[in-house]
């Protein structure tokens, strides 16, 4: 470890910290339907898409008609990637006339891009064509970002509002999101890569003399557009299979500092947006301090972990094997832990490569929920179902009802936490599970024992969680992962979202209630720390044992001198 490598991850916190704010001010001007300095602009466009669809953005829906609207809009639009994906060898933009995806692998695809999982069982660069890339999945990068924002704020509406059924318009929120945020912020990040190296172009690929006088073909295209929301929108999904290890994705220092920061902008903006619209910001810089806190440990392990080498090997120095020299240890540290406390996925080294427990944390990230600022929308959400259990267990120990920002939290509210909760679990360790028994499953392992069983698990891991990274030694582009895969991706999304707008719901139809005496602070330390301890005592209870057949078992392998 030195001394630069910890200065790296300092200044991210510090500029995550210093973000939270200005972001936070521009999504909640989305979430009041408020105009923002681009309205005079886009408001045009905006009326017209109202216009075209016969929405009317002033028309409020229940927690049910939001919830029908997303879904159906999820399930419409991956009908619509399935088809182009399976037609793509007679669609134009296709210059090296590369053919339409298998059945199984396009709805693999399909539902990944949908779910704002970007999972990809393929290699970008030998499998898909520029059309492909740009009409049938960049899209997603905006829509599955834009959702999930939107379910965001219908659940602060759900804690802001008092004796209403309705939680806003989903149709008004998307439009607003992807117009007034994400599409221009992805402009201007595509083009600070575009200044920073990274190509933009419709030439499918360019002939080079190396070095060594030899020829090679270099496979471009529209990658910097493609990178710049792939980053913004938590999505991960990258252009080359390298993802962003390939030079061109990510081409610097500079531009991998801008990726990073712009994996955790929205995530950390929306815990001052919550604050403000419960009418008390310290509630959102405690939860901000929640996920920092859990962060800094995380990355901390990871680093530790890469900077300490391979005791089996006796070479000293970093574990530099999966990773870019130009990165080294530290930024290679760092980059896994922000891609999985969001849900990102994309890479800038291979977490197979990693040490057993550096790998153990950026899986552990994601089975907490990517709550540790999370992806866009799907993060502050998810945080809050724990906050509302931490409440309810503080509740119990001091034997009154529990409330958070003013609104009790009952049964109902409970329940439907402890399932959207539950999820994830039964998802993940029930796949991970199927699949070391089934010969589907079995056939894909590039490893055995322990790390075989690691890639297993975060292979349910990552798609149950929407994140999308893998440890890459699964062969996972078969009928039988395809479609496991695909089902826990649907699952992990939906089956969540779901019951969080139920809550949703069930508070916005609820008096607020003034705090009292008896009522438990939630902006000091006493509630950061019960929120971290909550958090990581439900991760570790569900899912240590699995984590003890893996990643802890290759560690332990290793201490004594052995492998596997």
């Amino acid at each position: 470890m030195t001394v630069s490598g910890w200065a790296l991850i300092a200044t991210f916190v510090a500029l995550c910290i210093a973000m939270a704010k200005p972001v936070g001010l521009w999504l909640f001007a989305l979430y009041e339907g408020r105009d923002t300095p681009l309205t005079r602009v886009l408001g045009p466009v905006e009326r017209g898409f109202y216009r075209l669809s016969g929405i009317d953005p002033a028309r409020e829906q229940t927690w049910r008609q939001y919830a029908l609207a997303m879904l159906m809009f999820q399930f419409v639009t991956a009908l619509l990637t399935y088809a182009v994906l399976r037609l793509q060898g007679v669609l134009p933009l296709n210059p090296r006339g590369l053919p339409g995806l298998s059945a199984d692998l396009a709805m693999n695809t399909a539902i990944s891009f949908v779910t704002n999982t970007n999972w990809q069982a393929y290699s970008g660069e030998s499998t898909l064509s520029n059309l492909s890339q740009m009409f049938a999945l960049v899209p997603h990068n905006f829509l599955s970002a834009a959702t999930g924002i939107a379910v965001a704020f219908a659940v602060f509406r759900g804690f802001a509002r008092a004796q209403t059924q309705t939680l806003g318009n989903f149709w008004a929120d998307i439009t607003r999101i992807t117009l007034y945020l994400l599409i221009p912020v992805a402009c201007i990040l595509a083009l600070v890569m575009v200044a920073g190296g990274v190509p933009q172009t419709f030439v499918s690929s360019i002939d080079v003399t190396t070095l060594e006088g030899a020829h090679q073909t270099l496979v471009t295209g529209p990658v910097a557009s493609q990178e710049a929301i792939k980053m913004f929108g938590t999505n991960g999904g990258g252009f080359f299979n390298a993802n962003s290890a390939h030079p061109f994705e990510n081409p610097s220092a500079v531009i991998n500092l801008v990726q990073m920061l712009a994996i955790f902008a929205i995530g950390v903006g929306l815990t001052w947006c919550f604050g403000k619209a419960v009418g008390d910001t310290r509630q959102g810089w405690a939860i901000l301090t929640a996920m920092m806190i859990l962060f800094v440990a995380g990355v901390s392990v990871v680093y530790w972990q890469e900077a300490g080498g391979n005791p089996l090997l006796h070479l000293g120095g970093s574990n530099m094997e999966g990773k870019e020299l130009r990165f080294g240890a530290a930024a290679s540290a760092l980059f896994a832990t922000i891609t999985t406390a969001a849900s990102c996925g994309a890479v800038n080294a291979m977490h197979d490569s990693f040490m057993p427990l550096g790998g153990l944390v950026p899986m552990f990230n994601i089975e907490l929920g990517e709550i540790v600022v999370g992806g866009v929308g799907s993060g502050i959400y998810g945080f809050l179902l724990f906050a509302l259990l931490a409440v309810f267990i503080a509740g119990l120990m001091v034997g009154r009802t529990p409330e958070y920002v003013g609104k009790k939290i009952e049964g109902r509210e409970v329940k439907l936490a402890v399932l959207a909760i539950v999820v994830l679990p039964l998802c993940i360790l029930g796949g991970t599970a199927l699949s070391s028994v089934l010969s589907g499953g079995l056939a894909g392992l590039g490893n055995k024992g322990p790390h075989g069983f690691s890639e297993l698990l975060y292979a349910f891991t990552s798609a149950t969680g929407n994140n999308g990274s893998a440890f890459a030694g699964l062969s996972a582009n078969t009928p039988y992962f395809n479609g496991t895969l695909a089902v826990a991706m649907w699952i992990g999304r939906f089956f969540m979202m779901v019951p969080v707008l139920a809550i949703a719901g069930s508070l916005a139809g609820k008096r607020h209630v003034p705090p009292s005496p008896g009522s438990l602070p939630t902006t000091g330390p006493l509630w950061i720390g019960l929120l971290i301890g909550i958090i990581l005592i439900v991760g570790g209870l569900t899912f240590l044992p699995a984590l003890a057949l893996g990643p802890i078992a290759e560690q332990m392998a290793m201490l004594a001198g052995t492998t596997f």
